[in-house]
């Protein structure tokens, strides 16, 4: 099994979601050809990409047929078969490990290696019933946050206990735990950020500025990058990112997504082993994106710079802003200093990302603003 991929390689992608589809381009950028499996063939990543698979992400099955079509596998989604990819790790370079999918994969496994790492992190019990999530919520105390151990995103598959009365509710909320359950404690952070590392086959890193996060609903709204917190903070956040990629052995790009407390103290929250949404600012603000050095890892060429030239706000456009954006989309282009990515999506679904703005300027502060006054313009 070779371990660099050269252009002209073919580098395969499981899942064809939007974070596909800008790896797909960086990828094509590179020289290389992209294979992707997902659902349809007109899914973000199959649009641009040179092949597409129909398939199923969980079916171990899905890896083993891209794996004859490539010489590389890198993930979109945690969401896959970690099995498949175990099995086809000897003849093919999986790029992010199977074990570290397995791991992200499951809330309650990252919680514990992450403990395991003595990386700091909010007081957390598995659930199996009714009765052990009231025991649960005895230790880590309320309020605090029921979630599925698997398949949560964007706000989805998680409750909020303020008192120990609503257990019950919860529990039948979340499926009575039918895919797993962890509660942690709703810990009074005072920002929320995240840390975008890459890390090569050599166990060289490199790691993106901390970038402030902002969600809505459980969905990320927008991205300042860099955050605005003190040096104390930001270098506290770089080094568990680094500890984490470093006992994960990592190849590959993991976003690292945390709390900032009060006191200064910082708590990993969850791990996602792929890019992320909160680097999406990386395509027009840094020397080498997210999804380029994704690619890089995977091919096993090297890391490129992370450097961020340009303050930037990054603000996801979801589905019920995409006719705003639309009618605005000629004054926006006019400006030198925004940036429209969309991502083919063609049902525009409240609440489902169908692409972001990216504002930026020379001063933080400024762009801060001019990106608030662009929003407000936008949704009124």
């Amino acid at each position: 099994m070779s371990q660099v991929v050269l252009p002209g390689g073919a580098i395969g992608i499981l899942g064809s979601g939007q974070l596909g589809r800008m790896m797909a381009m960086a990828a094509k950028h590179m020289g290389y050809r992209v294979v992707v499996v997902g659902a349809a063939s007109d899914d973000p990543a199959a649009q641009v990409a040179d092949g597409w698979i129909e398939g199923d992400l969980m079916d171990p099955g899905s890896p083993a047929r891209l794996a004859q079509a490539v010489h590389a596998i890198t993930v979109e989604t945690e969401n896959v078969s970690a099995e498949g990819l175990e099995a086809i790790s000897a003849e093919r370079a999986v790029r992010p490990s199977a074990r570290i999918v397995a791991v992200a994969q499951d809330r309650l496994k990252e919680k514990q290696a992450l403990s395991a790492m003595g990386v700091p992190v909010a007081p957390f019990r598995p659930v199996t019933s009714a009765e052990t999530l009231r025991q649960a919520l005895e230790a880590v105390g309320c309020p605090a946050i029921l979630k599925t151990a698997r398949g949560g995103y964007d706000g989805k598959g998680q409750c909020r206990i303020n008192d120990p009365n609503e257990a019950e509710a919860a529990f039948d909320a979340l499926d009575r735990g039918s895919v797993g359950l962890v509660v942690e404690a709703a810990v009074p952070f005072e920002k929320e950020v995240s840390v975008i590392i890459a890390r090569d086959r050599a166990g060289q890193t490199a790691v993106y500025p901390v970038v402030e996060n902002e969600h809505r609903r459980g969905i990320l709204h927008r991205s300042i990058a860099p955050a605005r917190v003190t040096e104390t903070v930001a270098e506290r956040a770089h080094a568990l990112a680094r500890r984490i990629a470093q006992a994960l052995d990592l190849v590959g790009v993991l976003a690292v997504e945390m709390f900032v407390m009060p006191n200064g103290e910082v708590l990993v929250n969850e791990l996602a082993p792929r890019p992320h949404n909160s680097g999406h600012y990386t395509l027009d603000a840094c020397a080498t994106s997210q999804f380029e050095q994704a690619v890089r890892a995977v091919a096993g060429v090297g890391l490129g710079s992370t450097r961020q030239h340009t303050p930037a706000v990054m603000l996801n456009i979801l589905g019920e802003h995409v006719q705003s954006v639309l009618a605005a989309y000629p004054e926006l282009m006019r400006d030198p200093w925004v940036k429209v990515h969309l991502y083919g999506k063609k049902e525009a679904r409240p609440g489902r990302k169908m692409g972001h703005l990216l504002v930026m300027d020379s001063d933080p502060g400024r762009c801060i603003e001019k990106a608030e006054a662009l929003w407000k313009r936008l949704t009124g």
